[in-house]
């Protein structure tokens, strides 16, 4: 059963995701989406690094709500800078941020992390893991934003994926 569904809650998503798009449950979509839903984790099977060993539920919580929060602040301080262009404070810039974070898994999430975060983008990552460049709209003090990602997206993704 695993060599057909090998990844079951990856399947499920897909067929709900396909019939919310289509935003129909009619034969031809089930029978589509089913397809879709099977094939897809099949297919793409070798790209996954490692498999994935999620622990701590409640670090989960706690690092979405983060991210939510954190979302909706950088939204409002994009806005304001859109719509005000003269109260830019800081100007933009890169911040080189230490990793300790290895797992391949935890990686992808900081990388998911950092770019649906508007004002940031993941700009590189060293060749040994071992630094992140990235890019900010504001910078005012690089190192308090290297350490603010360290304390709040990486310690909690080490204790979902390596500890």
């Amino acid at each position: 059963m695993k060599r057909l569904l090998p990844m079951p809650l990856l399947s499920l998503a897909l067929l709900l995701l396909w019939l919310l798009l289509n935003r129909s449950l009619s034969a031809g979509h089930l029978l589509l989406g089913t397809l879709l839903a099977l094939c897809i984790p099949l297919l793409t099977q070798e790209l996954r690094p490692l498999p994935v060993r999620v622990r701590r539920p409640l670090t989960i919580v706690r690092l979405l709500c983060r991210v939510l929060l954190d979302s909706v602040h950088s939204n409002i301080a994009v806005m304001r800078l859109l719509l005000l262009p003269g109260s830019r404070s800081h100007p933009p810039g890169f911040v080189h941020v230490p990793l300790d974070l290895r797992d391949p898994n935890a990686l992808a999430v900081l990388a998911m992390i950092v770019c649906i975060t508007p004002g940031t983008a993941w700009a590189e990552l060293a060749l040994d893991r071992s630094m992140l460049l990235l890019h900010v709209l504001e910078v005012d003090d690089a190192q308090a934003i290297a350490n603010y990602i360290k304390q709040h997206y990486e310690r909690p993704l080490m204790e979902i994926f390596e500890l």
